[in-house]
């Protein structure tokens, strides 16, 4: 079998690429090991954010995926329930509420839309929240999806537009002539392309290992506890408080919690967030669970009458300097990566499957790549596993 295009991988990055890269006339294979969405894009919230990234090279991305979402995916919008809610991002002291104004100072620089909330004002925004709190930002472009609809309607709009998706097929390999990567060795046989696209999510590292290159991607585990269904808009947007912007952009390995409160469509309202190393352990942990409900509270008290109906687990595809790696990997000609997006992977996907579509196919991209260059890491540089 052969394809101008493999993607390794049917997450919503792999979905999201797939589509375009179809959309452009690539003839287009996804191999997935298991099942459409079945990694961490089935373990997340949905979120689209800008307010969570300082500037820099990530925010620019999210910026240019809000672009993507609201015109070049609006007609599909509905699929899979975008919904542009807006995010509040609170304060509980009056350091805080400084920290946040400092941010939206360069994050309006960027474009980004930032709202400052006074105290007094919260409450106009969300009725439920405790009444202690210093103050506030709002986050108009701030989004929320539902990812498995996601990835299940994209890869379903790339099929009618020629590609094929073959899931339950590993990849074990890669085809190779000379130092150039020319396909890939599946459990169900061998797959000849143009180019590879690894888009294994938290695997994505090991996908890179059997092409002799290094990828940094690892696992970052988080939980989420969803309630039972509440009246429709009993909180209105994504709530969080200004921590969790910090526990974004940290590296430490040990446990960190930071509340983040948003309701569903179908009245459940999800509660994270919590982020620790811990390989790829799936063992449920008390102690994160605990502190996210207590936390939760924290923000809004109503919730201690509120029953949790169950608790979920993922893992993070977490790189050592929070970039995703995006773009053609020079060790391994035809080799290409769109990993590494960490909790930020729903969001940056639309913008990330444009971008790669845009230099597969030889096209100027709307946005530099370099600073997600798959060799930017040193060799010698290792995070314990």
């Amino acid at each position: 079998m052969s394809a101008d295009l493999v993607i390794v991988g049917a997450g919503v990055v792999g979905a999201a690429s797939a589509y375009f890269a179809a959309s452009a006339g690539l003839r287009v294979v996804v191999v997935e090991r298991d099942s459409i969405a079945g990694g961490t894009s089935s373990a997340g919230e949905g979120n689209v954010l800008v307010s969570d990234k300082e500037a820099g090279p990530e925010l620019d991305l999210a910026l240019y995926s809000q672009q993507v979402w609201r015109a070049d995916l609006a007609g599909h919008g509905d699929l899979w329930e975008f919904e542009s809610k807006g995010g509040l991002v609170v304060a509980a002291s009056e350091q805080g509420v400084a920290s946040l104004r400092a941010l939206a100072v360069q994050q309006r620089r960027c474009g980004v839309e930032v709202r400052d909330v006074a105290r007094d004002e919260l409450r106009d925004y969300e009725p439920h929240l405790a009444p202690q709190l210093a103050g506030g930002a709002f986050y108009p472009q701030d989004a929320q999806v539902q990812p498995m609809l996601v990835a299940a309607h994209l890869l379903r709009l790339a099929r009618e537009r020629g590609a094929q998706v073959r899931t339950r097929t590993e990849v074990t390999g890669f085809l190779r002539h000379g130092t150039r990567v020319t396909g890939v060795r599946t459990s169900s046989g061998d797959i000849s392309a143009g180019a590879v696209l690894n888009a294994a999510g938290t695997w994505a590292g090991g996908v890179a290992d059997l092409a002799g290159v290094r990828v940094p991607v690892l696992p970052r585990r988080g939980f989420i506890l969803v309630t039972q269904p509440m009246p429709a808009r009993t909180i209105r947007h994504k709530v969080y408080a200004a921590e969790y912007v910090g526990d974004v952009a940290s590296s430490d390995a040990a446990l960190q919690t930071s509340p983040v409160v948003e309701g569903t469509a179908g009245g459940t309202i999800l509660i994270g967030a919590s982020r620790e190393r811990v390989g790829f352990d799936r063992r449920v942990s008390v102690p994160a669970i605990g502190a996210l409900a207590a936390k939760a509270i924290e923000l809004f008290p109503m919730l201690q009458e509120v029953r949790a109906m169950r608790t979920y687990l993922g893992f993070r595809p977490y790189c050592p300097d929070h970039l995703p790696v995006i773009g053609a990997d020079p060790r391994a000609p035809g080799l290409w990566h769109a990993c590494g997006h960490e909790g930020a992977g729903i969001g940056l996907s639309a913008g990330t499957g444009k971008l790669i579509t845009q230099a597969l196919v030889g096209e100027p991209a709307d946005l530099d790549l370099a600073p997600f260059a798959p060799d930017r890491f040193p060799e010698a540089e290792e995070e314990p596993r």
